[in-house]
């Protein structure tokens, strides 16, 4: 290992936030209006990097435009025009503390906080109460969001859980003990895999992952056959599989987890090639399989970050090599600051098959673009012309209803929809197949495709 390599293996986790960020060297060569840009947006939008994310990842010479720093530093666009100028005035003239929370309340709550029905919709219930910190949306998957895992090593400015991480309590997931976790799988043997999410659960050091993570090994949970961890940290802070104090203790958490008979995957959130450029980054993923484990690499498709498919291409084929599985290309979801990230779906569309076309079969695991929508993950199969009438190909990855998954179903082309809702159903229907099954759930605070449908009702 080079001197170099070793200085990274050897590195401390350093964050920067706004209060911090200040600090770091590479603040003095941002230009006034990014400092300022940076300042405003966090009083909305979570804003947390760390000392590899600036000194490895960032091309300091290609500012805004890097794609890495797009990825972490907020921009003035992420805000209408209108709604940043305000909020400049509160931050930086006026210094109003009360007022700017108030406003930043309000600018978040327009910014569909809790996109597919998150907080109304999938929360399930046990002895007639909520179960704090899960999600169970599909039959066989249960989301749980352990409390301490609930922060990132750097906070991607896209992200669909920006939520959990502003101090919106009340629209917070999290869980303090895994009993209840326990208790609820017990009583339920059609689930078979358990996503412990979060934030990212590997903040957490090994100690307080095992303690989260060994109580699915209990023979009572025989049912549980996959346990999936989601993490950033592969990209953000490779260090965590490498070099961290623990990280070999954790490498052998993984190793238990495994010679216990559980599929341990780990989903890997990766934006861009360039996070797996790095030698430590490459490093993570071949300790990672090393276990047993399963590492599946999945991210969104974010204008300004990742809309070049070779990006995508490059990213499959290294993960590939090292022994990492392609798994997802999302499209962003209707969430945040959407309109400085979507991308139009038949680009989307464009951008994944170009990527597809240039990798070898071993890459062609991953689906995409892929939405997690109110009734299930619609995944865009293409564009095509039937009976003269220009449309999209859709079907289900996953469902409410297991019974829609892998039936091709077909929406009006639409240039300019960026999400499932923006789509209305081809040939003269007036309702997609499903919006017909009397087993759609209830809809309280729904998304507007089914708030059009309930008004026309």
């Amino acid at each position: 290992m080079s001197d170099y390599s070793s200085e990274l293996s050897n590195a401390k986790f350093k964050p920067y936030t706004r209060q911090t960020i200040s600090q770091a060297r590479q603040w003095d060569w941002l230009p006034p209006e990014q400092r300022e840009a940076v300042q405003v947006v966090s009083h909305v939008l979570p804003f947390r990097t760390n000392e590899y994310v600036l000194d490895q990842l960032i091309d300091w010479n290609n500012i805004p435009d890097d794609p890495i720093y797009r990825l972490v530093f907020p921009h003035r666009d992420m805000l209408p025009p209108e709604q940043y100028a305000h909020l400049r005035d509160l931050v930086l003239v006026r210094q109003d503390k009360p007022a700017i929370e108030a406003y930043v309340r309000g600018i978040r709550l327009g910014m569909n906080p809790h996109p597919a029905g998150q907080m109304t919709h999938n929360v399930p219930t046990m002895n007639d109460e909520p179960v704090r910190g899960l999600q169970h949306k599909y039959a066989q998957t249960v989301l749980f969001f352990p409390s301490a895992g609930q922060t990132c090593h750097a906070y991607c400015t896209f992200c669909f859980r920006w939520p959990q991480f502003v101090g919106m309590d009340d629209m917070k997931f999290d869980a303090r003990e895994s009993h209840e976790l326990a208790a609820y799988l017990k009583l339920h043997t059609e689930v078979t895999d358990v996503l412990i999410t979060g934030g990212d659960p590997m903040i957490m050091n090994t100690r307080s992952l095992a303690a989260y993570l060994e109580p699915l090994l209990d023979p009572a949970l025989a049912h549980i056959q996959n346990i999936r961890i989601g993490t950033k940290s592969v990209a953000y802070w490779p260090q965590r599989f490498v070099s961290d104090r623990d990280a070999d203790d954790l490498l052998r958490l993984f190793e238990r987890i495994v010679k216990a008979g559980k599929n341990l995957a780990i989903m890997g959130h990766y934006s861009h090639a360039v996070e797996l450029r790095q030698g430590i980054a490459q490093q993570a993923v071949k300790r990672i399989v090393s276990t047993g484990a399963t590492l599946r690499m999945q991210g969104p498709l974010i204008r300004h970050i990742n809309e070049d498919p070779n990006s995508w291409a490059e990213l499959w084929q290294t993960g590939t090599r090292l022994g990492a599985i392609p798994y997802y290309m999302f499209v962003e979801r209707d969430t945040g600051p959407r309109g400085y990230f979507e991308v139009p779906l038949f680009k989307a569309h464009e951008i994944f098959q170009a990527a597809y076309q240039k990798v070898s079969g071993l890459s062609r695991t991953v689906r995409g673009p892929s939405m997690s929508a109110f009734p299930g993950k619609i995944v865009i199969d293409g564009v095509v012309t039937i009976g003269g009438e220009k449309v999209f190909a859709l079907q289900f990855l996953q469902a409410r209803n297991p019974d829609w998954v892998r039936r091709p179903f077909y929406a009006k082309f639409d240039a300019e929809a960026t999400w499932f809702d923006d789509l209305k159903p081809a040939f003269g229907q007036e309702k997609f197949f499903f919006e017909l099954d009397q087993a759609l759930p209830a809809v309280e605070h729904a998304p507007q495709r089914v708030i059009r449908l309930m008004q026309a009702a």
